[in-house]
């Protein structure tokens, strides 16, 4: 029992001398920043739900821009504004494509032909036209069922020049 009084007082004593050094540190750094005593007296308070309450609201004052805020603003609107006009200039298009000449009469169903595309080497129109590459030179469909001659037409497989 006597212990138990002993630690409450002894507590109750050292808990008295904390919150007096805090008040002094407080009021030495009040000095310095004003505002540390107005969020320090508004946390502490406890609030009462009357119309009359005192109790500061977080909207009650305009918190304003401060510096570090307009820097990144400023870097963000740069940023926005680099984007918009990159991609404004140059869209999300493939930049490795190089227009191929087509030569003239190079489409099969323009001369009536069965035959391959036809385009000029590296863009020049003065070269001679050459054949396109087919995907019939490269692919192989296997298990499908042509009548005879267009098997025989287009059927790659096993011939010379194919594998």
């Amino acid at each position: 029992m006597a212990s138990r009084i002993v630690s409450r007082r002894f507590l109750s004593t050292t808990v008295r001398r904390l919150q007096e050094h805090e008040k002094q540190e407080l009021k030495k750094e009040a000095r310095r920043n004003p505002e540390t005593l107005v969020r320090h007296n508004a946390k502490n308070r406890r609030p009462s739900f009357s119309s009359s309450s005192s109790w500061p609201t977080p909207f009650s004052k305009p918190s304003g821009l401060t510096i570090d805020l307009q820097v990144l603003g400023g870097v963000m609107v740069a940023a926005l504004a680099g984007a918009g006009f990159y991609f404004g200039r140059t869209p999300t298009s493939s930049t490795s494509e190089s227009p191929v000449g087509i030569a003239k009469g190079g489409m099969p169903w323009e001369t009536n032909t069965t035959g391959k595309y036809q385009y000029h080497p590296g863009g020049d129109a003065s070269q001679a036209p050459k054949d396109a590459p087919s995907a019939l030179n490269s692919v192989i469909v296997p298990n499908v069922t042509l009548p005879a001659e267009l098997h025989e037409k287009f059927n790659k497989f096993g011939k010379d020049g194919y594998p």
